[in-house]
């Protein structure tokens, strides 16, 4: 993950968001191979859980996309997606990984907002990603039985909270 004290330019504080989005991406790209419907519906998520966690893989893919573009077109050089061991074992374990990469996702997101607000079209930009990932936390926290609003404020983390809470996932 990008050192999230050298958050210095625009493209510096989008390749951070990119680099959380590959890892959301890979994460749910690489479960949904290794889990099927007939999982989840064995661990008792009825209804259509499967396919709620395919369009959260979508929704990740399209940030990487749009991320990427707009580094892109601002002359940057997008982070590449790296090499993860989420650490899951079963079906619970790679629940309960979706739920705190979500949560980390949406304060990862509040903090990172600092660093954009003179960029007026770039913190628009995250602000609407921001709130598909708390969507995605939403979803999840009551699908562990949890508030899918535990607090009337959201807690915000800062870059190096980020790294602590995502970096153990990136293994290179």
């Amino acid at each position: 993950m990008q050192d999230p004290m050298m958050l210095e330019t625009p493209v510096d504080v989008l390749n951070y968001a990119l680099t959380l989005e590959h890892l959301e991406h890979a994460f749910y790209r690489d479960g949904l191979q290794e889990f099927s419907a007939d999982d989840f519906e064995t661990a008792g998520y009825a209804g259509n859980v499967y396919e709620w966690f395919g369009i959260i893989r979508d929704h990740e893919m399209e940030h990487v996309n749009v991320i990427t573009q707009v580094i892109n077109d601002l002359g940057g050089e997008p982070v590449a997606e790296a090499t993860y061991d989420f650490g899951y074992t079963d079906l619970a374990g790679f629940i309960g990984v979706a739920q705190v990469l979500e949560n980390t996702g949406v304060s990862a997101y509040q903090g990172a907002a600092q660093f954009l607000i003179d960029e007026d079209e770039l913190l628009t930009a995250a602000l609407t990603i921001h709130g598909v990932e708390a969507r995605h936390a939403a979803y999840l926290n009551g699908l562990q039985g949890e508030s899918p609003f535990p607090d009337a404020v959201n807690p915000t983390l800062t870059p190096d909270e980020v790294l602590a809470a995502a970096g153990p996932f990136i293994i290179s």
